[in-house]
């Protein structure tokens, strides 16, 4: 039980630190000591969520739930895969029974709420046509003077014919200026202004030939003030693309006064802020407009950009866990690829962040010294978690992993210790410690030549260190009394295997074995020489 909850404590301990992977197997390492622990595939269903394995994520939560049936968090593991396997109904019904059992749990509450509003969203995306199909399409974008030029470029054609087939494509394609194009001559709309730059520039509006008949006024149907706002939209939008900001507000501003409705007046408005690098106007631009976008019943999409703009904000002014709030929230309005990347980026940040603000030497060296009490009474276990919180708090000390090493080492984990003393050599290469404490545990784990290895770094560095020293005689003296135990010893190692089922290795050796002195020829070349060595290492052949 020690061996597991050390296991776990590792796993832990990678999932904090983004490697996933490494955690999977900390976890399924646990897993094959203790099958029966909940909280094992409950950890591990979380590590393969993050790897957006969610297949595997599912599995692990069900096996939580089916070992601890009445533990709120595992429905919670189970209800998040069925989420993102876009198994809505599902894990709404998941999320439901996990809240019976823990009515006040926050994680359960909100994937109920993201689950429920997802569904509703499917509901009326479906209800929607698609609005690049139909047999008006191609004569509205041949006869609007904003699409009439691209239709002469195939480019174009291919991306017309993708959202046709696909209309969910449109999420990835909006930063194709193009797209956004299109949609508004589609619905009769002026698109939002873009903000990033962009090479496309739309071609320009022809004067429209006079005719015999009045003019008709555009948009009879619409009142007075939205017409004006449209108007005065319009015109910000071209001051905002010429990059002359102040006017853009001037019109973005009138355009509220005369319609204070519209969520897209309050969202163009902020994006001016934004590219002013006034990002606090920006957040309360978009704070009003999604207010104003809850009380007018605006598109969902609209608040989710709103809110994304608020992230990307508090992004830039570092406010990293107000940027994920903000994130998150986009997230549950609607789902796109872009914001997924971000939240993920920003969690990333938090973490490294939260990882640099833990670190205190000082605290580590007391952790350090408590571990050292408890590895001197023998309670190897109790050391480990203190040795593991002092690398948290220090993460740059060698010996720290050198201490943890010598526990696992008691623990008989000896693959754990190995893997510490590898941080610790790699931190210091100069630690001889490090290397004589490798040679030890690979002694243990019956490899005597990589073991001699370690210990020849050691005397490397200190050709006087008796601990070294005596460590590698008895690598390259054990057994030797016992030639077949030797042989049996080096057949079992992969490396020495590989090197003997290669022909050239044969016939190097039966040359060295009739003519000793081919061995200074091809001792010549690096990786014969290599190979040889390691058959010397082995106690397979010797030089006389």
């Amino acid at each position: 039980m020690d061996q597991v909850a050390a296991l776990k404590d590792l796993g832990n301990k990678a999932l904090a630190e983004n490697k996933f992977d490494e955690a999977i197997k900390f976890y399924s390492d646990a897993i094959d000591l203790d099958g029966n622990n909940h909280v094992l595939y409950s950890n591990r269903s979380a590590a393969y969520a993050k790897l957006q394995q969610y297949d595997m994520a599912l599995q692990d939560a069900e096996k939580t739930v089916s070992i601890k049936p009445d533990w709120a968090k595992g429905y919670s593991r189970k209800g998040l895969a069925l989420a993102y396997l876009n198994r809505t109904d599902e894990a709404i019904e998941t999320y439901t029974a996990g809240l019976q059992l823990d009515p006040t749990n926050a994680t359960l509450k909100e994937g109920l709420a993201d689950c429920r509003a997802s569904s509703a969203r499917q509901q009326q995306s479906r209800s929607f046509p698609n609005p690049f199909t139909g047999p008006e399409v191609m004569n509205k974008l041949r006869n609007d003077p904003r699409t009439k030029e691209l239709l002469n470029d195939p480019s174009y054609l291919t991306l017309l014919a993708e959202l046709q087939q696909n209309p969910q494509a449109m999420a990835t394609k909006l930063q194709d200026p193009r797209v956004m194009t299109t949609l508004s001559v589609l619905l009769n709309l002026e698109g939002e202004p873009m903000e990033t730059d962009s090479d496309y520039t739309p071609p320009p509006k022809k004067q429209e030939p006079p005719k015999e008949v009045p003019k008709k006024e555009p948009e009879p149907d619409l009142p007075e003030n939205k017409r004006e706002a449209k108007a005065a939209k319009e015109k910000g939008n071209e001051f905002y693309k010429k990059k002359d900001f102040e006017k853009a507000i001037e019109f973005y501003t009138k355009a509220i006064e005369h319609d204070p409705t519209d969520i897209t007046f309050f969202n163009n408005l902020a994006a001016v802020y934004f590219e002013m690098k006034q990002f606090d106007k920006c957040i309360e631009q978009c704070e009003k407009g999604i207010d104003i976008g809850r009380e007018n019943r605006a598109d969902f999409k609209l608040i989710a950009k709103a809110m994304m703009r608020i992230g990307n904000a508090y992004k830039k002014l570092k406010q990293w866990k107000q940027a994920k709030v903000y994130y998150e929230k986009s997230m549950s309005e609607h789902r796109t690829p872009e914001i997924k990347t971000l939240l993920s980026d920003i969690e990333k940040v938090i973490r490294e962040e939260d990882r640099k603000a833990y670190v205190d030497p000082s605290k580590a060296e007391a952790e350090k010294e408590i571990g050292n009490e408890f590895f001197k009474k023998g309670d190897y276990a109790t050391a480990v978690k203190h040795y593991s919180e002092a690398i948290r708090r220090n993460p740059e000390d060698p010996k720290l992993y050198s201490n943890r090493a010598a526990c696992y080492t008691k623990l008989a984990a000896f693959d754990l210790g190995l893997k510490d003393c590898d941080d610790c050599v790699r931190l210091d290469p100069k630690f001889i410690k490090g290397w004589i404490r490798k040679g030890h545990i690979l002694q243990g784990m019956q490899q005597p030549s990589k073991a001699s290895a370690a210990f020849q770094k050691a005397l490397e560095l200190d050709p006087n260190n008796a601990e070294a020293l005596q460590g590698y005689r008895s690598c390259t003296m054990l057994d030797s009394s016992d030639p077949e135990k030797v042989r049996q010893r080096a057949m079992a190692d992969p490396e020495v295997q590989q090197i003997l089922r290669d022909p050239a290795m044969r016939i190097i050796l039966e040359q060295m074995q009739n003519d000793p002195r081919a061995l200074q020829d091809h001792l010549k070349n690096p990786d014969i020489a290599a190979k040889i060595h390691k058959l010397l290492e082995s106690g397979l052949i010797a030089i006389h």
